[in-house]
């Protein structure tokens, strides 16, 4: 047992496996003994004397004990952590020794007769000796630095007692929280039956009881002397170099974002002061935030970070660089993990069997990663992912979205929608996306760079009418079926290329076209703003450079999909969580900016692309970038989720006395309705002033049916339209059900629908037979992300 001073005289803590460690090691065979005579000399018997003579410390309870079942006392806290310490300098010191003998060559050692000896014999026993040796340092470094913890929390417990500061501790009775005194009666018994609570501070007192049970798990209620100090002020850093070193070295791919964010560094100052004068100093609280960016993790494959200089994808690094910056400019305070033993080290999960939750308390408020870390987080914290409140803390940062129907495990598994990815059980929003194409997901984004006016007259007085760069970076983009359109374009403008290539031009490349191989980002920029035209090839789909493009002035020519991708259709979709058409290579540029800057047209018809190439020689463009991909639009919105979005809070729905009169009332001039004005209903954000309720046609997705009437599908507002009153029709039968494409109606059968499951609320879904109830809301200018209320 282990005593430590302030704690009562219960305050033990169980530690049978310490002697056994110390046993195991004085107990090897003879044949090992002579190897580590040998290898350490004098080391192994002045470990076995250590161990033995510290009869202050180690003390046998019966003279009868079994080396392995004796109990172990310890007097003093510092003894204590000195005894682990010599004892784990000294395996250390055996297991480098036996390394070095191990690496000798027998044959020019062969006529030396102890050393020849202990080769011989660790020929054939090093492997089950050095792990042994291994096993019991890591159990003694381990048991080290548990000792140190429960020493801290003891000695911190024992003060708050002898101050007076956390009273007799009596246990409360709460109606609020009915099982606390029989959960402090079950600790009293049991708190030594697992070294997870001596972890989290139990030390056999009430007062250390009552703390875990109230802020480890939640049987019991907040004491009062116990520090709730206000969290801290988040203030906006225009200081990059901090940022620069935790996000550290040795990978191309972090090279590449740290170039980055230094060539963006005065963007996001500027956009810093701007975005803090707009909020007029409102106070924001700052927030502890891990991002563990999975994909570029050794145990991943990490496959991106070979290929940054041969022309591989790069849109994933740039928008996490950009989603680094943005959260360090917001003032947070950031830890960033690329690997699993730091992810491992920042969530401090606890030792044991598991009776305490891995994930109480969380050392962070929000955790940003990706699927490949939530795959990690999976394998190593096991349940602790569905069954506490852990998960709602989660972000993933997902390029092409979840849809809910994929998202929900059983659903998908049950009507065919499950792939190798999605199916987590998160709320959609905690998706976030590279462009606002889901809005079941949240829109995260990245940045381009922005030019002042200076730049942009600069740029329009110097575009080359006659010059194109074609989007593709490897050669396999120029494979097959290129030919025929890039003839065509070859007829009226210098083709160039920015193809990687190692010794020799890749022979997919046509003669004609001036290729300048992989460029740096400041050379690329360059180029782009001498072309009038940047063109696309289909592939890659909704990457960041036909944005970059846009904004150096480039009028952007992408081909037109006849019939859209999809999963069901196009191989790389396949697998994606997301039934999503795809209509263009771009469908955010041909959407939300068209033309003149976009044109999207199909390549198979020859007519029509010699007269789109026509058309752009004789068009006139300024460079254009939409606000929400400027340092300020993405600070703006990261900063508005931060502040609202709350996933560890249960959303609240409507109770059947909400409100006296009407629900919803229809908007003048409109065949949409509102919240009425006098309606109660829970707090939301975003506000139920935004919410336009409408019902979609047949076979229509709440995505279509809110854009045709230009707003946004809301999924957050889904809880408020889910009832009888929003269903504005006679019906014979009402039903809730887990079906992703309620709430909704059958004018024909007169049968309506309400959501059972709210992880199913869902945009995207659509059925040929039912009439959606779709929460659609206004949006800010130029950031499709907030509504006009949301900041």
């Amino acid at each position: 047992m282990f005593q430590f001073p302030g704690g009562k005289k219960d305050s033990y803590v169980c530690n049978e496996c310490l002697h056994a460690v110390t046993s195991n090691i004085c107990m090897v065979s003879l044949p090992q003994v002579l190897i580590l005579i040998f290898v350490v000399g004098i080391g192994f018997f002045s470990l076995c004397f250590l161990m033995t003579s510290l009869g202050g410390q180690f003390s046998a309870k019966r003279l009868g004990d079994s080396p392995f079942t004796i109990r172990t006392e310890v007097m003093g806290g510092v003894e204590s952590r000195g005894v682990l310490r010599k004892i784990s300098d000294m395996l250390e010191v055996i297991l480098k020794r036996m390394d070095s003998l191990s690496k000798l060559d027998n044959n020019s050692h062969k006529h030396d007769g102890v050393l020849h000896f202990a080769q011989r014999t660790l020929k054939f026993q090093p492997a089950g000796l050095v792990e042994r040796i291994q096993a019991i340092a890591q159990n003694v470094s381990n048991m080290a630095v548990r000792v140190e913890q429960i020493l801290q929390n003891s000695m911190a417990a024992g003060r708050a007692v002898r101050d007076g500061s956390s009273g007799q501790c009596e246990v409360p009775r709460d109606p609020r929280y009915p099982d606390c005194p029989g959960k402090v009666d079950w600790m009293r018994a049991r708190w030594t039956s697992d070294p997870c609570y001596a972890f989290y501070g139990v030390d056999g007192s009430d007062c250390s009881f009552l703390i875990y049970l109230n802020e480890v798990e939640w049987f019991c209620p907040p004491l009062a002397w116990r520090n709730h100090s206000s969290p801290p002020t988040a203030a906006f850093r225009t200081d990059l170099s901090s940022l620069l070193d935790l996000v550290g070295t040795g990978k191309e791919s972090l090279s590449f974002m740290k170039r980055r964010m230094r060539r963006l560094a005065s963007q996001w100052g500027m956009a810093a002061q701007r975005l803090h004068a707009k909020l007029r100093q409102r106070w924001r609280e700052q927030k502890k935030i891990l991002v563990h960016v999975g994909f570029l993790t050794e145990e991943s494959g990490d496959v991106f970070s070979p290929k940054v200089l041969k022309g591989g994808p790069l849109g994933e690094m740039v928008q996490w660089a950009d989603i680094l910056t943005a959260l360090h400019v917001l003032g947070h305070n950031l830890k960033i993990s690329m690997s699993v033993k730091e992810l491992q080290g920042y969530l401090g999960v606890p030792p044991g069997r598991g009776s305490c939750p891995l994930t109480g308390p969380l050392p962070f408020d929000l955790i940003y990663t990706d699927y490949h870390g939530m795959q990690q987080m999976k394998q190593h914290m096991g349940l602790s992912l569905k069954r506490h409140k852990y998960v709602c803390h989660i972000r993933v940062i997902d390029t092409f979205g979840t849809e809910p129907a994929y998202n929900h495990e059983d659903y998908a598994t049950l009507h065919g929608y499950r792939t190798n990815w999605g199916y987590w059980n998160l709320n959609s929003r905690q998706y976030m996306t590279m462009f606002p194409h889901t809005p079941d997901n949240s829109f995260m984004g990245f940045v381009s760079e922005e030019l002042n006016d200076t730049e942009k007259s600069s740029i329009m007085r110097n575009k080359v009418n006659n010059m194109a760069v074609v989007y593709g970076k490897e050669a396999s983009m120029w494979k097959q079926g290129k030919e025929g359109f890039l003839q065509i374009l070859h007829r009226y403008m210098e083709v160039h290329g920015t193809v990687y290539y190692e010794t020799q031009r890749p022979p997919e490349v046509p003669a004609y076209v001036k290729n300048h191989g992989l460029l740096p980002q400041h050379e690329l920029q360059t180029l782009l703003r001498k072309a009038k035209l940047f063109i696309g090839f289909g592939f890659p789909y909704e990457g960041p450079a036909p944005l970059e493009a846009i904004a150096n002035g480039c009028i952007y020519l992408q081909p037109k999909f006849h019939p859209p991708h999809s999963s069901l259709n196009h191989e790389f979709f396949r697998g994606k969580p997301t039934s999503r058409e795809v209509s263009s290579q771009h469908p955010y540029a041909e959407q939300y900016i068209g033309r003149p800057h976009v044109m999207t047209v199909d390549y198979n018809n020859s007519q029509e692309f010699d007269s789109a190439i026509r058309e752009i020689m004789s068009t006139k463009v300024e460079p254009y970038l939409p606000y929400e991909y400027t340092c300020e639009g993405m600070l703006e919105r990261v900063h508005a989720y931060i502040q609202h979005q709350d996933f560890c809070t249960p959303e609240l729905g409507l109770s059947s006395s909400a409100s006296p009169g009407p629900l919803f009332v229809l908007l003048p001039n409109s065949s949409a309705l509102t919240w009425a004005p006098n309606a109660n209903a829970p707090p939301a954000w975003p506000p139920l002033s935004s919410l336009r309720l409408l019902a979609s046609q047949e076979g229509q997705s709440c995505v279509e049916a809110c854009q045709r009437a230009n707003l946004v599908c809301e999924p957050a507002l889904f809880r408020f339209v889910n009832n009888r009153e929003a269903l504005q029709v006679q019906c014979e039968v009402v039903e809730a059900e887990v079906n992703h494409v309620f709430p909704a109606f059958s004018v024909l059968r007169r049968e309506c629908g309400l959501q059972k499951d709210p992880l199913l609320y869902s945009c995207a879904g659509l059925s040929p037979k039912y009439r959606r109830l779709c929460p659609c809301r206004d949006y800010r200018r130029g950031q499709v992300a907030l509504c006009r209320d949301c900041l």
